[in-house]
């Protein structure tokens, strides 16, 4: 059974919290204003504020906290990266790819110290990710992804078909892969409570908001007043194309979610993820799951369109199409939740930019930062992108400040309606790519093409 088309996001509904928004007076002036109440921001303000107690850290949201893909996202604190680590070796070589991919996995556990610590209450579970093969081309790319996580040491490693199904009991697999390094997290209880935890080190975090422009010392709220600032950090993501200047960094691609009701221990004895392993497939439309904190099952996937211009509005967040996509998918893949009923239906758009390439970048001379461009990657990236930035605001050298994504400047998207061309473009191949796995059983021809579209991945 299906949920009426559009709900607001699961998390939302089910969040720990129910504290009003936080609304107050906008300061005059800050020592760092944070522009954007996602995981990034909140993740930078916590790191500045753990280095130096005494900094005045500000976070303004336009929405609530949690509000963009930071609050929608299917919860996977992974070790995952949009760009493979080939093409990070080419660009950067191999020791400095080998010091990503570490700084990597090792956010993934700095994520579950810090809820701990904090008591964060996201729900942190670090059961690995599953990504089952359901086609011999699909067996051909999990084979073919062991190897590279062998050679680079990623802990990937492949699964025969019982032990995978033991896993994920989806009769049709033929075997998967398993990597440790990811983690499941509730993303809005994980929102609030970075949101909370800045707050108790003394940091100030309203929201309602708007920021009409920043950088170069001063925050520029849509009214018209200004908030002078020491250091300006950019925390916007799928929002940044609407920046001044910023109009063709990244584009707003929207990814959609389901999710079913709450499943019994029953049916979750048929089902598997005991170990609340995350999951997907190897196939080239872009699928993820979890086994939520209320045992759910949320899934999400690639599929709507690209808007003109990198247009960002609510009625984007729906689309009835690709729900029921989304839902026959995972019936399909999961013959044990014919029958169940779907209660939510959401979406929101992440930030990608035109090499798929996330960055960091901060210019000492205007003291302003920004990061983003995760591709979908960014629950535990935003992480490592806190730390980074605090390190560079307060210029403390360190071994993150020194990793490859760091001052990487991704080339700009190219003006409309080329963009939006070539992204609708791309989303049609991967479904032609699919469709002629399913009927040759091969790897689709269209593969080598789709690889240079999607940064190497």
């Amino acid at each position: 059974m299906a949920a009426p088309s559009g709900t607001p996001p699961l998390w939302w509904d089910i969040r720990r919290s129910d504290a009003p928004p936080a609304t107050g007076e906008v300061p005059r002036a800050a020592d760092v204003v944070v522009v954007g109440g996602g995981f990034t921001g909140l993740w930078t303000a916590y790191y500045l504020l753990r280095a130096e107690p005494a900094l005045d850290v500000l976070v303004l949201e336009a929405e609530h906290v949690g509000f963009g893909a930071s609050g929608r996202n299917g919860g996977w604190v992974s070790a995952l990266w949009p760009v493979s680590p080939d093409t990070l070796a080419a660009r950067s070589g191999r020791t400095a790819t080998l010091a990503h991919l570490a700084a990597l996995r090792d956010t993934v556990d700095e994520v579950g110290r810090v809820e701990e610590q904090e008591g964060l209450g996201s729900g942190f579970v670090k059961g690995g990710t599953l990504a089952v093969a359901r086609t011999p081309a699909q067996v051909e790319r999990a084979r073919a992804a062991a190897r590279a996580g062998a050679q680079w040491g990623d802990g990937t490693r492949w699964l025969e078909a019982p032990e995978a199904r033991e896993r994920l009991r989806a009769p049709a697999t033929l075997g998967a892969t398993l990597n440790p390094h990811c983690a499941r997290v509730q993303p809005r209880d994980l929102a609030d409570g970075l949101a909370a935890a800045v707050r108790r080190l003394g940091g100030t975090v309203l929201e309602g908001v708007r920021v009409a422009r920043a950088g170069d010392g001063v925050a520029v709220l849509e009214d018209g007043r200004r908030v002078t600032a020491g250091s300006v950090v950019l925390a916007t993501e799928g929002w940044t194309p609407r920046l001044p200047g910023h109009e063709r960094a990244l584009i707003p691609v929207y990814s959609l979610m389901v999710a079913t009701e709450p499943l019994t221990p029953q049916q979750w004895e048929r089902l598997g993820l005991a170990d609340r392993e995350v999951f997907t497939d190897h196939g080239h439309m872009v699928i993820y799951g979890q086994r939520t904190v209320d045992d759910r099952i949320a899934f999400g996937g690639r599929g709507a369109p690209y808007h003109l211009g990198s247009a960002v509005r609510p009625e984007f967040d729906h689309e009835e199409r690709v729900f029921a996509a989304l839902r026959r998918t995972l019936t399909e893949l999961l013959p044990d939740l014919s029958g169940v009923r779907f209660t939510h239906a959401w979406g929101g758009p992440l930030g990608i930019p035109r090499d798929w390439h996330p960055s960091v970048t901060w210019d000492p001379s205007t003291r302003t930062g920004r990061a983003g461009g995760y591709v979908g990657d960014g629950v535990a990236a935003t992480n490592l992108a806190g730390r980074t930035l605090a390190d560079l605001v307060l210029g403390l050298p360190s071994g993150l400040t020194e990793l490859p994504w760091v001052g990487h400047a991704s080339p700009s998207w190219e003006p409309e309606p080329l963009r939006w061309l070539g992204v609708n473009a791309g989303l049609r191949l991967a479904r032609l790519a699919e469709a002629e796995e399913a009927r040759t059983g091969r790897p689709s021809r269209l593969e080598p093409l789709l690889s240079r579209l999607t940064g190497g991945h």
